[in-house]
């Protein structure tokens, strides 16, 4: 992977960018920290290390596909308590 200094992006951000869409990953410091990292964006699924970001659409049909939890008002009638309005 790729040093840079905040400077070098700053002053190269196209250069960089472009590099970064080409595939090449970048860790960004900053007074010789590293504080970030840019790469490619990666579209499919068997991307390396874990997705941060999934779409509203797909967490959505991810949802309805699963089947209901049969045992979910067994669980909560046992657990007690109900439902508490914390404004009252």
């Amino acid at each position: 992977m790729t040093v840079i200094p905040q400077r070098t992006l700053r002053n190269d951000v196209a250069d960089v960018l472009r590099r970064a869409e080409a595939g090449e990953q970048f860790t960004i410091t900053v007074s010789g920290r590293p504080v970030a990292q840019l790469g490619p964006v990666v579209e499919d699924e068997d991307r390396d290390g874990p997705q941060r970001f999934v779409p509203a659409h797909v967490y959505n049909e991810m949802i309805a596909s699963l089947p209901p939890d049969e045992t979910l008002m067994d669980d909560l009638r046992k657990a007690g308590g109900g439902l508490v309005d914390p404004f009252e």
